[in-house]
C-alpha cells in the first residue's frame, strides 16, 4: 500500500511521524515544523487521510505499510519514529518488528495494553449515522454530531476527515472499515521481543490513557523507556501542549544523541 505522506523541511528524513485514529498526518504540522531543520514525514495511515482504505482494519496491517514507506524514504538512515494514540502502537509495533530502521522510538499517550474504546464506538456511530445530504455548510455538520461530542474541540477533530466534493460532503476516513476493527483497535496484538533504542513516553496529565502502573509492561518490551507526563494536556497531548512536546522531543534526541 502506498501512504500519504507529507514532507516538512528537507531531505534526510529525520523523524516520522503516526497520527491517532480518526487523525491524519497533518495533526503532527505544528510539533514538526517546531522540530526544523531536522525533517519531518507526516504519514496518513491507512483507512485516515489522503491514503487508500484496506480490507483488513489491524495493526499488523498498518505497521507493514508504515515499514514499507520506511524502507523507501528512509532506509538505510534509522528515523526517530513518533505515534500518538493508535499511531503510537503502530510504532511500537513497527520498532519491535524492524528496530533497524527506528533509531529511537516516541511514543505519545498510549500503552501497549487493551483499552475500551468506548468514546471511539459512539463517535464513529454518529459519524456514520450523519445525513450528508442535509449538509450545506461544515455548521451544519457539526450541528449534527453535538450529541455525540459536547466538546466542540474534539467535534472539530472529527470534522477534519469530512471533505468537501465536487457531488457533496464524503468522508475522508474509512469509517465502515474502521467501526468494523474497532475492537482489534482498542486491543494489542501479540508480540516477541524487545525494542532496545530509546523510547521517550509522553502521556497527558488529564489523560487516563497512560499511567505508572503500566511502567512494567512498557519496560518489558521497551528497557530504555524514559516517561514524562505533560501538565495540562488531556489525550491530545501534542494539540494541548505543542511547545512542550516538541521541546522535549528535541531535548530527548539531543540528549540519546
Amino acid at each position: 500500500m502506498s501512504l500519504a505522506v507529507t514532507r516538512v523541511g528537507e531531505e534526510p528524513i529525520s523523524y516520522v511521524f503516526l497520527h491517532g485514529l480518526l487523525g491524519q498526518g497533518k495533526n503532527w504540522s505544528t510539533i514538526a515544523k517546531a522540530l526544523l531543520p531536522a525533517a519531518g514525514l507526516l504519514v496518513d495511515l491507512p483507512d485516515h487521510g489522503r491514503s487508500p482504505w484496506s480490507e483488513d482494519v489491524s495493526y499488523e496491517s498498518m505497521a507493514e505499510a508504515v515499514v514499507d514507506l520506511l524502507h523507501e524514504v528512509a532506509a538505510p538512515t534509522p528515523v526517530t519514529l513518533v505515534g500518538h494514540s493508535m499511531g503510537g502502537k503502530v510504532a511500537m509495533l513497527v520498532a519491535l518488528a524492524q528496530p533497524d530502521l527506528v533509531g529511537r522510538l516516541a511514543v505519545v499517550d498510549i500503552s501497549p495494553a487493551e483499552r475500551n474504546a468506548g468514546e471511539f464506538v459512539r463517535y464513529l456511530d454518529a459519524m456514520l449515522a450523519m445525513d450528508l445530504s442535509r449538509i450545506a455548510t461544515r455548521a451544519d455538520a457539526d450541528a449534527q454530531l453535538v450529541s455525540a461530542a459536547p466538546d466542540p474541540v474534539v467535534r472539530g477533530f472529527l470534522l477534519q476527515g469530512l471533505q468537501r466534493t465536487s457531488t457533496g460532503w464524503a468522508w475522508q476516513p474509512n469509517l465502515e472499515g474502521l467501526r468494523r476493527g474497532l475492537r482489534g483497535i482498542g486491543g494489542w496484538p501479540t508480540v516477541n521481543g524487545t525494542y532496545d533504542g530509546p523510547v521517550l513516553w509522553l502521556g497527558g496529565d488529564r489523560s487516563d490513557y497512560v499511567s505508572r502502573d503500566q511502567l512494567p509492561a512498557m519496560r518489558a518490551l521497551f528497557p530504555r523507556v524514559r516517561l514524562v507526563v505533560v501538565k495540562d494536556a488531556g489525550h491530545w497531548v501534542h494539540a494541548d501542549q505543542p511547545a512542550v512536546v516538541a521541546e522535549s522531543i528535541r531535548q530527548w534526541v539531543a540528549a540519546t544523541g
